[in-house]
């Protein structure tokens, strides 16, 4: 009988769709890919060389490397064999960080790429449950606890010759139960150290079978992975989702850096020409960003008619449910001129088959979900934690509501909370909380955090939102990133961000602030190449007072845009609008541990980064937009030189 495993699953799959391609790799000059069949073999090969080097059912085994073949074998392998995967993020460069995944899960063995291996050469030593390094890249020597990948592949072979072996293999993955163990997932960690989610083989097959339900993904559709394969999202919609229908996944090519590997997705979208995307809000910003700077480049005339045709486009499309309808069918004809001569050759940049994203990440601001709709690639948002398997909620092509996460997917209840876990009705801002066996087993070596968790069968999210009348769910941000004003009111910085990010070409990132204070600051982040280009057209000399105070001002007008008199009014108290704010010279990225490894703000750690700025910014001097502090901080924007200043923005 067939076991909600993801042995099971992988088996049934080859079973249906042995033939077709399963994942694409480049390692040279082109793409080549596996099928299922191929795969197969290498995944029982893997196991059967893991079961050879002693390893048990319940075991930990950690994964580092960069999406390709061999990542997908090692997960799969590691499953077979009954042991626990540790998939962990390549963007961990923090030593201690890494460290403490390693050490707090047990992990006996590490899968480790040739382009991250280093880190484990670094701490291993300090890591003594660790047995066992398998290397899946060559290097010039192998210490006594190194082994390639190759060589596992080799014994696995060899223990797969014999009908025992055979059968000891079959055995093993068969005998995996539904609750077992099958990720520990460390969370993000925004707020303290990093929580190992446990999810079982249950709550991912489960959970794609969910999200099926909301997209149509045929056998032949193809999709290039650029999310990091560690993360829930990308495991169960990118993975498991793609391998239950029988279609297929490529892998960015892989570069000597993080940067070099970040310049080839434009090159490899289109040679893989996917069907389809999975996208998160920060990828979904750099990719608006790349298509408005493209337009720009083709000059002044054609970036107003690009203006010209997004607005009637937004027309047109409406919240997505009303598109065409009503008024809106005159804007019909327009707008299929525009998307002819306009709009498809932007697709084309995505290898021209794109149909759709799929949005993961609570805040998605609905002027660029109304973007992407208008070009003609439609990002169907939706809402999940990794303690969810991750899939709660989401649009799709057929019943969508742009602005919202979606509708609850089928087999899982969610309900809005107050403070006291009380049920609220309908339209009314609580707590999301979630029940369905998608849902995790609990926190890792955690019993404080999984009863604070999971109360009474259901999974308490953290975050707030509500639902409306007709079932789509509004995710309105983190509770533990509330902000608190001095009349004890609480309100969510993040929709307030996203907003000004969205409609601000001066400004790269920002974050509010309050701690029952008298008024909210900000700490900003400049898009140094705008305002120096701003500064240029303006003759503007970052040198003197003026100068310094003009690029300060512009900045201020930004924010301004959305209060009274504004040119976005009402879209949010003014209260909660910043009354002043710092100007960093320093962007908030992984390197400085100011952005976690999915791009979200670290916001303890920035506050107390920048804890000086903050205080200063509630002095009557610091009030003044235009104080020392923030003029120094201009005055060195232009002093590195653009050439520098053009390889920082690209590294963003």
């Amino acid at each position: 009988m067939q076991k909600r495993t993801i042995p099971w699953l992988f088996e049934s799959s080859v079973n249906r769709f042995s033939q077709n391609p399963l994942i694409w790799e480049k390692r040279t000059d082109s793409y080549h890919y596996l099928t299922y069949r191929q795969m197969q073999e290498l995944v029982h090969q893997f196991a059967a060389g893991l079961l050879s080097m002693g390893v048990k059912k319940g075991e930990r085994i950690a994964l580092i490397s960069e999406g390709r073949n061999y990542w997908l074998m090692s997960e799969l392998g590691v499953l077979y064999c009954g042991a626990i995967s540790v998939p962990i993020s390549v963007k961990i460069n923090e030593l201690s960080d890494l460290k403490f995944r390693l050490a707090h899960s047990g992990s006996r063995v590490v899968i480790v790429s040739g382009q991250q291996a280093h880190k484990i050469d670094k701490i291993k030593n300090d890591l003594p449950e660790l047995e066992k390094v398998i290397l899946l890249d060559a290097r010039e020597s192998y210490e006594s606890d190194e082994i390639l990948v190759d060589e596992v592949l080799a014994r696995g072979k060899e223990f797969l010759k014999n009908e025992d072996g055979r059968k000891r293999l079959n055995q093993t993955w068969q005998a995996i139960e539904e609750d077992d163990y099958a990720t520990i997932m460390y969370s993000s960690g925004t707020t303290a150290d990093p929580k190992g989610v446990i999810l079982s083989h249950k709550n991912y097959v489960v959970n794609t079978e969910q999200s099926l339900t909301v997209m149509d993904i045929p056998p032949y559709f193809v999709t290039l992975l650029i999310l990091p394969w560690d993360h829930a999202f990308a495991h169960t919609v990118g993975l498991y989702t793609l391998i239950k229908n029988g279609a297929s996944m490529a892998a960015v090519q892989s570069g000597k850096t993080q940067l070099e590997t970040l310049k080839n997705i434009p090159k490899n979208l289109k040679e893989i020409r996917p069907h389809f995307l999975l996208s998160v809000p920060a990828l979904a910003k750099n990719f608006r960003k790349n298509i408005e700077k493209a337009i720009r480049d083709k000059g002044k005339a054609t970036e107003r008619l690009f203006q010209q045709a997004l607005k009637i486009a937004y027309l047109y499309n409406g919240e997505g449910w009303n598109k065409g309808k009503g008024f809106r069918k005159v804007y019909k004809p327009l707008y299929a001129l525009y998307d002819k001569v306009l709009f498809r050759k932007i697709r084309d940049s995505f290898g021209g088959r794109l149909q759709f994203f799929i949005g993961g990440g609570a805040l998605l601001d609905i002027e660029m979900q109304r973007f992407f709709y208008a070009i003609g690639i439609p990002m169907f948002q939706g809402y999940g934690l990794t303690e969810a398997a991750p899939v709660i909620s989401s649009n799709k092509p057929h019943e969508h509501k742009l602005g919202t996460s979606g509708k609850v997917l089928k087999g899982m209840e969610v309900k809005i909370v107050d403070e006291r876990g009380n049920e609220l009705p309908t339209g009314q801002r609580g707590e999301i909380c979630v029940k369905g066996e998608n849902v995790m087993v609990g926190y890792w070596k955690n019993p404080t955090a999984t009863e604070n968790a999971l109360r009474d069968g259901w999974l308490h999210t953290g975050d707030l939102g509500y639902l409306d009348e007709e079932g789509y769910l509004y995710v309105l941000g983190r509770e533990k990133s509330l902000l608190i004003g001095n009349d004890g009111e609480k309100y969510s910085p993040e929709g307030i961000e996203e907003a000004i990010l969205d409609h601000s070409p001066y400004i790269d990132q920002i974050m509010l602030y309050n701690n029952q204070s008298p008024y909210t600051i900000a700490l900003v982040v400049p898009n140094k190449a705008a305002v120096i280009e701003w500064a240029r057209e303006n003759n503007v000399n970052f040198q003197t007072e003026e100068g310094q105070c003009a690029v300060i001002k512009l900045i201020e007008e930004e924010i301004d845009k959305f209060k009274p008199g504004g040119k976005y009014a009402g879209l949010f108290p003014s209260r909660w609008l910043p009354a002043t704010f710092a100007i960093l010279g320093e962007g908030f990225t992984e390197q400085n541990r100011l952005l976690n490894s999915t791009l979200k703000m670290v916001r303890p750690r920035i506050v107390d980064y920048y804890r000086n700025r903050i205080d200063y910014l509630y002095t009557a001097e610091g009030k003044n937009v235009c104080n020392e502090w923030n003029k120094r901080i201009v005055k060195r924007m232009s002093v590195k030189g653009e050439d520098e200043l053009s390889d920082q923005v690209m590294q963003k």
